[in-house]
């Protein structure tokens, strides 16, 4: 092979290099570029899902800021009755809200493994007095059309929790209305609206059970 040829490789190797080199760098500026704005996007839906069931006008803290770990597995959480009332069988975050340094409440995650399709997830906003600022469905695999009603993009439904807390209605009337308590069922769909009136109740009942502990983790 002549000296021209073997240069000649050489330098379209060397150039051909330089060229994925700029590609690679390109690529990663493009990454870490989006990144930012995607990790920023994820982070303003975050706070739109809160400030749905925890609205502005009862705290004045960052809730995202708030946040702590409620993990099944973590020693010395045996008395947040995390498995018996929540049912969490996997780490969740739950938030908690204050107003000028005052605890005001907080947001729980609960969940139900008696959904008509399997296991579905809530978050569930409690002021300090025990009343219900708002439950949204973070998961839930239900029969679209008639359990997924209780999604709030599907109807509204999860709205007739607003306002409740264990003394209203009284403990006994947290059923749905088919089984002699306050809250309307879903037309066809009996299972799904009994197992998500069961978990908020279990929500409240895990606040009452906790509530010094959580109004301590504002301090």
């Amino acid at each position: 092979m002549s000296a021209e040829p073997a240069h000649s490789i050489r330098r379209n190797s060397l150039v051909l290099g330089a060229f994925c080199l700029g590609v690679a760098l390109l690529l990663a500026l493009v990454n870490l570029s989006t990144r930012e704005r995607i990790a920023e996007q994820q982070l303003q839906a975050q706070r739109r899902a809160l400030a749905q069931v925890f609205p502005a006008q009862y705290h004045d803290n960052d809730l995202l800021a708030s946040a702590f770990t409620l993990d099944a597995s973590v020693d010395g959480l045996a008395a947040w009755n995390l498995i018996d009332v929540l049912q969490i069988t996997e780490v969740f975050q739950g938030y908690i809200a204050t107003r000028d340094g005052r605890f005001t409440g907080a947001i729980l995650p609960v969940q139900s493994h008696t959904g008509y399709s399997g296991t579905i997830t809530l978050l569930v906003g409690i002021m300090d007095d025990g009343t219900i600022t708002g439950v949204r469905v973070l998961e839930h695999r239900e029969t679209p059309g008639l359990g997924d009603k209780i999604d709030i993009e599907v109807s509204d439904w999860i709205l007739a929790f607003n306002g409740q807390s264990l003394g209203n209605p009284p403990q006994s009337r947290w059923q749905v209305v088919k089984d002699g308590g306050d809250f309307d069922g879903l037309v066809g769909a009996t299972i799904t609206p009994r197992a998500v009136v069961d978990t908020v109740k279990r929500a409240l009942d895990f606040f009452e059970l906790n509530r010094t502990l959580l109004a301590n983790r504002a301090n």
